[in-house]
């Protein structure tokens, strides 16, 4: 049996203000990145804020997610030296997904392309 990568087990919290350090950097709000956030998992703002306090990982952010938006298979790109659309391992995806919608953010991309609106 494979490990699983120590970024499962990660808490989403304490990678939150990593996220949002990205986006001020470059102009943009923290109200942004939640938007961000929330359209790719579901999560309300409340409900965000409780995971948030709950410490969860980001094995189980994902996994309980309300309703993970159909529109993120059209996220494409690279983070990390690898193409998004390419990950095989379904939650790796999912978080590689989030990176690169924050890295759209932080690069002045506009929010509602960013959030696939027409």
């Amino acid at each position: 049996m494979a490990t699983k990568h120590r970024i499962f087990t990660t808490s989403f919290a304490s990678v939150y203000p990593l996220y949002v350090a990205k986006a001020e950097k470059k102009g943009r709000k923290r109200s942004e990145v939640d938007a961000v956030i929330c359209w790719l998992t579901g999560y309300d703002p409340r409900e965000l804020e409780g995971v948030l306090k709950a410490q969860t990982d980001f094995e189980t952010f994902f996994k309980e997610a309300p309703k993970l938006n159909p529109l993120r298979s059209t996220i494409k790109g690279v983070v990390c030296g690898v193409r998004v659309e390419e990950i095989q391992e379904p939650t790796m995806r999912e978080i590689r997904y989030l990176d690169k919608l924050i890295d759209e953010l932080a690069k002045g991309r506009a929010l509602e392309k960013i959030l696939r609106i027409p």
